[in-house]
């Protein structure tokens, strides 16, 4: 009993850092948005370059494939179904309820600075679906799971510098969300929208930073 609570607290534990690198590249989609229209830069003056936000894409994007192998080599089972049916299923319930209950489209989602309720639970539902689709993608296809396989070939070739990535971009995202903690503490209007986006950056850097130290993407296996 106890080994199998174990079991779903670590797969938990790895959908819930898919998810948080899906919300930190969301997030940031708007403040790139915002400072390319704008030109203005985000979080001054702590935030030195709006181009920087690039690196904590860059370093959500590379924690996914550790942070879902961390599940993926456990055995859950299922319940009923396929995690990416539910995935699926999900994704569809949050564009209709997107399309029909907030002012946004699927197309600006995360291009516009809002606090509405519906549109922020539109985006958690939305990337909470493409998370679970995410995690179980091998399973979608046989042409999905062959495809992975050749991206695995292909980061096999590439370890070291993924791993170098890695450390340079979680190190980058660590600074931001200092940078943007320091703006918020200056400008306590901005405290509640800004929670979130400092929570989900300390994460993918600190998820970073550990991956890096753990050394998983020099561990990667053809």
């Amino acid at each position: 009993m106890a080994d199998t609570v174990i079991i779903i607290l670590k797969k938990t534990f790895s959908i819930a850092l898919i998810l948080n690198a899906l919300i930190t590249i969301g997030g940031v989609i708007g403040i790139l948005n915002y400072y390319y229209a704008t030109s203005n830069e985000p979080f001054p003056p702590y935030a030195l370059n709006g181009n920087l936000f690039l690196f904590t894409i860059i370093a959500a994007l590379v924690n996914i494939f550790p942070s879902a192998a961390i599940g993926r080599a456990l055995h859950t089972g299922r319940l009923f179904f396929h995690h990416y049916i539910y995935g699926f299923i999900i994704l569809l319930l949050s564009l209709v309820f997107i399309t029909f209950f907030t002012p946004a489209t699927l197309f600006n989602l995360f291009l516009i600075d809002s606090s509405s309720i519906n549109v922020n639970i539109g985006r958690f539902f939305l990337l909470g679906g493409l998370t679970l689709l995410l995690d179980d993608l091998p399973d979608v296809s046989k042409y999905a799971s062959k495809s992975l396989d050749w991206l695995k070939q292909q980061a096999y070739k590439t370890r070291k510098i993924l791993y170098l990535t890695q450390i340079i971009s979680g190190a980058i995202t660590l600074y931001l969300a200092i940078a943007v903690i320091t703006f918020t503490i200056q400008n306590p209007t901005r405290a509640l929208p800004d929670s979130f986006l400092i929570g989900s950056l300390l994460i993918t850097c600190i998820t970073a930073l550990t991956l890096a130290k753990r050394k998983d993407w020099l561990k990667i296996k053809c």
